[in-house]
């Protein structure tokens, strides 16, 4: 498969007063057409602020993309002028936030978000638009879809907004979908519902996805690859079946071990204690090493670098350098 999104070297920080916080610090990574990379980690690892970079939605004033490149179907999106992302924004690259009562417009009807879509970046007909929506609708599973349009998001249950948000997101057959934790405030049945509905979309609309989550079960179900992020950098690299299988940075491990086994009789959960540092307060070295189990003394002084410990297998950690693995 051929590259779609290719992220080289990424540095998003926030400014304020006389601190930096370099939430994103040197992120390299790409998306292959058609696959689904998962991004995963704690709160605070960086994970919403990589989509919002790429989709150029960095909050400001205060942060800024300050290095780096995100080649998007052979163009820099850095690069490009307000006016030429609103073209790519929502047409080629669609979002999908976490919370759809507060990305939905609650003074426009259903039909009205869609079409405005449409409207805008396909240049049709309000008929044609309102057509195109009444489809969208259906895909999604709404039955009456119709009637659908003319409904405000206070009367759709979390779920249904939720669909309405991944509608209003393939409305224009993005190449790329990112789905920021799309599950999370929704009950188990309707996620397991959700994320059937995105690898349905993913396949019929031939769309790369980028899933941000901390949720391994949701990785399981829907991703390719998975990346590993912890304070603002790419931890581990693997094939979601190899990442389960043999977990090899220990941030990693410990993410998997805090996950309940209904094979295992466990009376407390496994927990990795601490907290993800403030980006204005990294360690001086390895910015796991306040937490790991296997700390070694040169993990306080120096950051280990990201390598390839197996053939599409990365790993940040001094645990796999030299040849110890």
């Amino acid at each position: 498969m051929s590259t779609l999104l290719e992220v080289k070297n990424l540095k998003t920080h926030f400014f304020s007063k006389n601190k930096v916080f370099p939430v994103v610090d040197g992120l390299d990574f790409k998306v292959k057409k058609g696959e689904t990379l998962a991004i995963v980690g704690e709160s605070g690892s960086g994970k919403s602020i990589t989509s919002l970079s790429i989709m150029g939605l960095v909050p400001k004033p205060g942060g800024k993309i300050v290095e780096g490149e995100i080649i998007f179907d052979g163009a820099d999106l850095v690069s490009l002028s307000e006016n030429e992302m609103y073209k790519v924004r929502g047409n080629d690259i669609a979002m999908i936030f976490q919370e759809p009562m507060s990305s939905l417009n609650p003074v426009l009807t259903i039909g009205e978000q869609i079409t405005e879509v449409l409207i805008y970046h396909k240049k049709i007909t309000k008929k044609e638009a309102r057509a195109r929506a009444i489809d969208l609708l259906k895909i999604v599973g709404f039955a009456r879809a119709e009637e659908m349009l003319d409904d405000y998001p206070h009367r759709l249950s979390g779920g249904m907004r939720q669909r309405v948000m991944i509608a209003m997101a393939m409305s224009c057959d993005p190449k790329l979908l990112i789905a920021d934790e799309p599950t999370t405030a929704l009950d188990v049945t309707v996620q397991a519902q959700i994320l059937e509905l995105m690898k349905e979309l993913s396949k019929k609309f031939s769309s790369s996805i980028i899933l941000i989550t901390h949720d391994l079960g949701v990785v399981a179900e829907l991703a390719d690859r998975v990346l590993v992020m912890y304070a603002g950098q790419v931890v581990e690299e693997s094939d979601i079946v190899e990442l389960f299988d043999r977990p090899l940075h220990p941030y990693t491990q410990g993410l998997l071990s805090s996950v309940p086994k209904i094979d295992e009789d466990q009376e407390r959960l496994t927990s990795i204690g601490g907290n993800v540092p403030s980006p204005d307060n990294f360690p001086k070295g390895c910015r796991f090493s306040t937490r790991c189990a296997h700390v070694m003394e040169k993990c306080l002084e120096s950051q280990p670098d990201l390598i390839e410990v197996y053939p599409g297998r990365k790993s940040r950690c001094f645990l796999h350098q030299e040849g110890v693995n």
